[in-house]
């Protein structure tokens, strides 16, 4: 039988969702979810039912398995609690929650019902992210030594629009939140949790558009060894510059580069041959901008192969939490 989805949230991300869902032989959209008119969204071309208000699908008791949650950020947690308290299993955009607390509470809720959690962070899927997490794991980097994770975007008042919730502090949360949390979930993934956090922020440009920082310098040391630092801004002049990160390793240095991380632009490393790696997915089609990979269909999949007890989470929804976790504590050193 085929999964049935239902997604809240139908904006750009949330179209992802639907589009993944359907191209899915194995999944099925049963509904659609968001306050503004359908039509208004462009969405009209999926014939299924349409609802303002998740209470209002969740009242019309039709079956689905998964919730997809593609909603501003500062919904995540309430509808979250929601769709499991209705005993759905639930895909959360990043981030998870805005806070570690409302992110436990859904962590803690999911094994009160017996749901999965799937924190969407498909930037792990892209070829040089997979590479690196095997180069780091295999041990043939040996000890890790700094690690340096670059973002530099472009956000400027074609993004931040007066009618938008990008920018206000309780939908948004923070560059970190909805710009960056996909760079900071790699770096966990790859290194670990961090410590001794010592932070600067700034807001260079965005004083009249955004309740917070657009830039910041953020050091600190893994708990596993090693030093690291982010340095951040979304007030890069016109279009995005670069995300990448920097290895300086015992046996060796890497750095992933491009505008997303999605070029392997240096690999010396002892007596090893860099492999040639897949094409990369461009990033995704935001209008005037582009942001994470494209890589949404993994995630859908992988929702698939888990409830059909063929894998594993990729993303789980501890990780979820713990990159929520590292950005707390990072704010709170403002």
């Amino acid at each position: 039988m085929k999964i049935k989805f239902a997604v809240i949230g139908c904006g750009h991300i949330g179209k992802r969702h639907a589009e993944m869902i359907v191209r899915n032989k194995e999944c099925e959209l049963v509904a659609l979810v968001d306050i503004k008119e359908k039509s208004s969204l462009g969405m009209n071309s999926y014939n299924v039912p349409f609802f303002r208000s998740l209470d209002e699908f969740l009242d019309s008791k039709i079956d689905a398995d998964v919730i997809n949650i593609a909603s501003p950020n500062g919904f995540h947690a309430e509808q979250a609690m929601t769709c499991l308290s209705a005993k759905k299993h639930i895909v959360i955009e990043k981030p998870m929650a805005l806070t570690k607390q409302d992110a436990e509470n859904i962590i803690f809720k999911a094994l009160q019902v017996q749901r999965l959690v799937f924190a969407v962070m498909q930037n792990r899927y892209s070829p040089p992210s997979e590479w690196i997490k095997n180069l780091i794991e295999t041990g043939i980097l040996g000890r890790i030594f700094m690690v340096q994770l670059n973002c530099y975007w472009n956000r400027d008042d074609r993004y931040y629009k007066p009618e938008s919730w990008h920018g206000k502090k309780d939908l948004d949360g923070g560059t970190l939140f909805t710009q960056f949390s996909h760079f900071i979930d790699i770096m966990y993934w790859l290194f670990g949790d961090i410590r001794n956090i010592q932070a600067k922020f700034a807001d260079h440009n965005h004083s009249h558009s955004t309740d917070f920082e657009d830039s910041g310098f953020v050091s600190f040391d893994f708990v596993n060894g090693g030093m690291g630092a982010i340095n951040y801004s979304t007030a890069v002049w016109n279009q995005n510059m670069e995300s990448s990160m920097t290895i300086i390793a015992e046996n060796g240095s890497v750095k992933i580069g491009g505008q997303y991380m999605d070029k392997v632009e240096v690999c010396h490393v002892k007596d090893y041959n860099m492999p040639v790696l897949a094409p990369t997915n461009p990033g995704n089609d935001y209008g005037a901008y582009k942001g994470s990979a494209a890589n949404h269909h993994y995630i859908i999949d992988n929702v698939v192969e888990v409830l059909n007890g063929r894998a594993a989470i990729t993303t789980n929804a501890l990780e979820g939490l713990k990159v929520v976790d590292i950005i707390e504590r990072i704010y709170q050193l403002k």
